[in-house]
């Protein structure tokens, strides 16, 4: 197995000196170095085929002791430094102090084809940030996380990757619910990948620590090897840098909204620098339409991180950054006008894309209203998002009667004996077909298009939790038919029409399918 391996964060940045294992406030560094947790047994379960590809690796390659080994901590690869990350971050809108990769460990660093990669592994035991935490991870956690990342990718949604998905061998003590009744599970390890992991909270912790000439270093090295069309460090440098990952995560954000997805835990421990989806806990898919809709268990009461909402707490991320960054910039100006520039490019780039989703591919004043209106209807009963908006592109704009036809496998419950409901969207679909009267294209050409913006198959939670379920007995046949199912989302897929499906009442309040908590 050959790696062509470039490190450069454990090279370029400061180390923590001490390299002692133990929990503890690390100062003036940007990681400790640390070795994985050995495991009992490890056993890998599946394997990404294009992330072997990515890394320059082949399909045998997969199959040996040493792939098995090092993706699962128990063998380090030649000439590396294993290190955890230091970082703090703002959680639930508070500030947490020192956060750090309490059960990730970054491996090394991998240049194929021109394109950097790192390589984490998450669930690979304890670091100086685990705090009161073992470091470990369970295999429910990691089948979602394994699944969701490789998703979205294919749905087009800017996030991390991963590799591979293990089990360790080991039983570990998890509270699902946080409500006093600890159960051992099965241990399990996911090899996370991303051109970095550098998440808004790096930089946070330096800023708050008043360690400007750390701060400085990373940003440096930040600027230098993700965006080095900014030229050499400079106030103007750094404020352009700032610009850059608002506008990089305006986009992460969009698609969120565009595919139904909710993080649940936008806290700024994980904003990607980048702008990718990290961290994949609690999350979940829109089911019923609902912009108040949380998958986390933690969120319930004041559902900060709420679908609808992810917009407006990215930007309060941006603002703990700004806040980060200043001591570098030390002007206000410059950060506030792209902070505000944020709101105004959301509402635009926001109504083109649910233009797009409805077909609307030129612009027309009518437009804004016409989308508050389906949103104000969608709103009126349980309807699912993604059905419904992929059935929408079967709209004939010369036969607008048959639109609640078209759409009502997307409602949970039925309309018929609900007239107010049923002309909202009677009175909708007569303006829709006015509107598309306007568009060039053919009610074929209109559907094509839409079924590249709208995805027929999401990995909704009780799909996951089927996976788990059938993981847990030790059946990862699953596990490879959603992977390989969401490698196609927009695809039609005839034989796995099943999957085309509103949630099953059987899920609605079973754990796992409905609301999760941060445990794993």
């Amino acid at each position: 197995m050959k790696l062509n391996i470039q490190d450069t964060f454990n090279k370029e940045l400061p180390a923590d000196p001490i390299t002692e294992n133990y929990v503890r406030q690390v100062e003036n560094a940007c990681f400790s170095f640390i070795t994985p947790t050995k495991t009992a047994n490890p056993q890998i379960i599946h394997v990404s085929p294009e992330m072997l590809e990515n890394l320059g690796l082949a399909t045998s390659d997969a199959k040996t002791d040493e792939f098995k080994n090092v993706f699962t901590g128990n063998e380090i690869l030649p000439d590396t430094q294993p290190y955890a990350m230091c970082y703090g971050g703002h959680q639930f809108g508070n500030w947490a102090g020192q956060l750090g990769d309490g059960r990730a460990i970054n491996l090394t660093e991998i240049v194929h084809n021109k394109q950097r990669w790192a390589i984490q592994l998450k669930g690979s035991g304890k670091t100086p940030y685990s705090r009161t935490a073992d470091g470990l991870a369970v295999l429910r956690s990691s089948i979602r996380e394994y699944l969701c990342s490789e998703a979205m990718f294919h749905l087009g949604v800017p996030t991390t990757r991963a590799l591979s998905l293990a089990l360790s061998g080991d039983e570990v003590l998890r509270d699902v619910l946080y409500n006093g009744n600890p159960a051992y599970e099965k241990g399990a390890i996911v090899s996370r990948i991303a051109p970095s992991f550098l998440r808004f909270g790096n930089y946070q912790i330096l800023a708050v620590r008043n360690d400007i000439e750390t701060l400085k270093t990373l940003v440096d090295y930040t600027v230098k090897h993700f965006y080095p069309e900014l030229g050499v460090p400079s106030k103007e440098s750094y404020l352009q840098f700032f610009k850059k990952v608002a506008e990089n995560s305006l986009e992460m954000v969009i698609h969120w909204q565009r595919v139904g997805f909710v993080h649940g835990v936008m806290n700024t421990d994980n904003m990607s620098i980048l702008g990718l989806t990290i961290d994949y806990g609690p999350y979940g898919w829109l089911e019923g339409y609902d912009y108040g809709w949380t998958p986390n268990t933690t969120d319930s009461q004041h559902k900060r991180y709420r679908y609808g909402n992810q917009p407006n707490i990215v930007l309060w991320n941006l603002y703990q950054l700004a806040n980060a960054l200043f001591p570098l910039i030390e002007e206000t100006a410059g950060l506030e006008k792209i902070l505000a520039d944020f709101g105004t490019n959301f509402e635009s780039k926001y109504l083109n894309m649910m233009c797009s989703k409805i077909g609307l591919l030129t612009e027309n004043e009518s437009d804004q209203k016409l989308i508050q209106e389906l949103e104000n209807n969608l709103h009126l009963s349980e309807t699912d998002m993604t059905i419904f908006f992929r059935n929408l592109s079967r709209f004939s704009k010369e036969n607008p009667g048959q639109g609640i036809t078209i759409i009502q496998d997307a409602f949970y419950g039925s309309i018929e004996q609900l007239p107010e409901i049923t002309e909202a969207w009677n009175k909708w679909f007569d303006k829709y077909s006015i509107r598309l009267q306007l568009e060039k294209e053919t009610d074929s050409e209109r559907a094509e298009k839409m079924n590249t913006i709208n995805p027929k198959y999401v990995l909704r939670n009780y799909m996951a939790q089927l996976a788990i379920d059938a993981a847990d007995k030790g059946d990862y046949n699953l596990i490879d038919e959603l992977f390989n199912l969401l490698k196609n989302p927009y695809s039609e897929q005839k034989d796995q029409k099943k999957w085309f499906a509103k949630r099953p009442e059987w899920a609605r309040n079973k754990v796992g399918c409905s609301m999760l908590s941060c445990s794993s």
